[in-house]
């Protein structure tokens, strides 16, 4: 507002003012209620948009649990057994549940797995290691606590899984085909 405009509004009365506060609120309300109207649709729209995410993300769960169930994913035990290098970013791990989880600590920068040999402790940041702790004997989890440390991406929430129970599906390649859900 320009100042010759406030000093014209400070010479008006008390009723003027009231009478053009009026006047802007009634020049308001199609444009408020305008606004109303775009936004209920747009809300509308975005619910929609969330329905259809949810069912995608439902649909790749449970192709990825079916998968699973067929055998076509080793369990955490099965690829290190079987596997001697790699990194553990080459592929996502999943709960028996379909649900994707990362290995290791929550907030570490790098996935890894812990091995105990019941006495002592080592965490193996890739799978070469992995393959070298598990071929001198040593066992997936941590002394009297088998298994696999996990915690949902995005998440301080973490939790000791059997090994059995986390599954690894390889990821696929930027801009190439799933090689599976």
């Amino acid at each position: 507002m320009s100042t010759s405009m406030a000093d014209d509004m400070r010479g008006l009365s008390e009723v003027d003012l009231q009478r053009r506060v009026d006047d802007v609120r009634e020049r308001m309300r199609p444009v408020e209620a305008g606004l109303a109207a775009l936004r209920a649709e747009r809300d509308l729209l975005l619910t929609e948009v969330r329905r259809r995410e949810r069912d995608a993300h439902r649909s790749r769960r449970a192709d990825v649990k079916a998968a699973m169930k067929e055998g076509r994913f080793p369990t955490i035990a099965e690829l290190v057994a079987a596997t001697d290098d790699g990194s553990l970013d080459d592929y996502v791990f999943h709960l028996k549940t379909g649900g994707e989880v990362r290995l290791g600590f929550p907030g570490a920068r790098a996935q890894s797995l812990g091995f105990t040999d019941g006495a002592q402790t080592g965490q193996a940041p890739d799978l070469a290691a992995a393959a070298r702790l598990y071929a001198a004997g040593w066992e997936l989890g941590s002394p009297g606590r088998p298994g696999v440390r996990v915690h949902f991406p995005g998440t301080r929430q973490e939790r000791l899984v059997p090994a059995d129970e986390v599954f690894a599906r390889p990821r696929q390649a930027q801009g190439s085909p799933a090689e599976a859900p």
